[in-house]
């Protein structure tokens, strides 16, 4: 176990961190955490839908979350290539690059246009069911934008004016990227968001397969976790999966269709239980049951953030990270929990979710019957609650029992 916690802390955090700070990498991960409050507001339309169900009156909201949610590739069509810009130090030609983004991404998606000059768009492309060409998109106008801004017609030294010198030197790699997307879409007729897609479909189905869906849900929520390293480290690679299967199980559920996608951050927020790794039974053993003081204190400071999945506080300050005994049950749980979930979901159990809400704070009962519009969501809530508190239970003993022994060590 000491071998094992040496590699994982000489080498492979260090190297999963420079991996996250890449900069086409960081880029995605930038440009998804800025569009995150446009799919709350998604998920806000669908909490208060809920009123609907009771109050006929109520306004239907669907066109919010279609606005908000349903625009997310248009978002990060935009935000990617700007991203991309400010991490290569190009900051002063980052918004010309996000309009180039737009501007591409809405050739790629292969729109229509009428004989009276009407222009239409399959709204499913534009949201979560494009982001996929949006970041491949993207990233081309990213490095594009960046190739192009090592030749300019205007130099930094001229009497110009900034403004104006970015006009120019953003117009031969702008019309470049317009010229590929005019081809492709207008003169060979061949939808490039269909063929991104394609390309990238069987990684997509294998990622939202069972093993794709425990895997990436034990390393973010827990293997990674108890190393100190953020759970956004994957989101990329995550979102690219779990948004488009969300806006795929609201159309089929719509439209009457079985709703099939598992591997959803709907799911994933179900066994969250306190946050990522199950750890409010362990914050209520430390709060309410640990003999040693430090813990005791530790406990009941984390329990309110805990209650809404917020358990840094836990994380780093029990500490589970970097501690042996600690980070076996949230490995454990991290595998138990998503295998399980897939199961009873698989079988029929528990509904899967059909609808975007990424409100992960809320308490935990209160998430899963929203997010599974369910009573048994609701109790499944409760099971893993006892999972959990089985398995941390006895290396919380160990631990606790060992904190004990180590203040009275000091205290003499």
């Amino acid at each position: 176990m000491d071998k094992f916690m040496s590699w994982m802390t000489d080498h492979f955090s260090p190297r999963v961190n420079k991996i996250a700070k890449n900069t086409w990498f960081a880029a995605i991960q930038d440009s998804i955490l800025t569009a995150m409050p446009m799919v709350f507001i998604g998920s806000f339309a669908t909490l208060l839908s809920i009123i609907g169900e009771f109050w006929d009156s109520f306004p239907d909201l669907t066109m919010i979350s279609t606005f908000s949610f349903g625009l997310l590739s248009i978002f990060l069509a935009y935000l990617i290539p700007e991203a991309v810009m400010k991490r290569k130090g190009h900051i002063n030609i980052s918004k010309q690059a996000g309009l180039a983004g737009i501007a591409f991404f809405l050739m790629l998606v292969f729109p229509q246009i009428t004989a009276d000059n009407a222009i239409q768009f399959d709204l499913n492309t534009l949201g979560a069911g494009g982001m996929i060409a949006a970041l491949v998109s993207g990233l081309f106008v990213g490095f594009v934008m960046n190739l192009f801004s090592k030749w300019k017609f205007i130099g930094e030294d001229s009497a110009i004016p900034d403004f104006v010198a970015v006009w120019f030197n953003t117009l031969i790699p702008i019309i470049f990227i317009l010229l590929v997307g005019w081809l492709f879409t207008f003169e060979l007729n061949i939808s490039l968001y269909k063929v991104v897609n394609s390309i990238f479909e069987p990684l997509v189905h294998l990622g939202g397969g069972f093993w794709g869906f425990v895997i990436i849900s034990f390393l973010g929520f827990s293997f990674l976790y108890t190393f100190g390293i953020s759970t956004w480290v994957i989101y990329p690679v995550q979102s690219a999966i779990v948004l488009p299967a969300i806006a795929a199980n609201q159309a089929n559920f719509e439209a009457g269709k079985e709703v099939t996608n598992i591997f959803t951050a709907e799911t994933m927020q179900l066994f969250l239980i306190g946050g990522g790794g199950g750890t409010l039974p362990l914050c209520i053993m430390l709060a309410f049951m640990a003999r040693s003081q430090r813990l005791k204190l530790i406990g009941k400071a984390s329990l309110i953030p805990s209650i809404f999945n917020i358990n840094e506080p836990i994380v780093f300050g029990a500490p589970v990270a970097y501690n042996p005994i600690l980070m076996v049950p949230m490995w454990i749980y991290g595998l138990v929990a998503s295998i399980l979930t897939w199961f009873v979901m698989k079988v029929g159990i528990v509904p899967i979710p059909h609808e975007p809400f990424q409100l992960w704070y809320l308490p935990g009962p209160i998430l899963n019957w929203i997010t599974t519009s369910s009573i048994i969501g609701m109790l499944y809530f409760f099971a893993l609650f006892i999972i959990a508190w089985l398995i941390y239970y006895p290396f919380f003993k160990v631990y606790d029992k060992q904190t004990v022994e180590s203040e009275l060590t000091e205290g003499e």
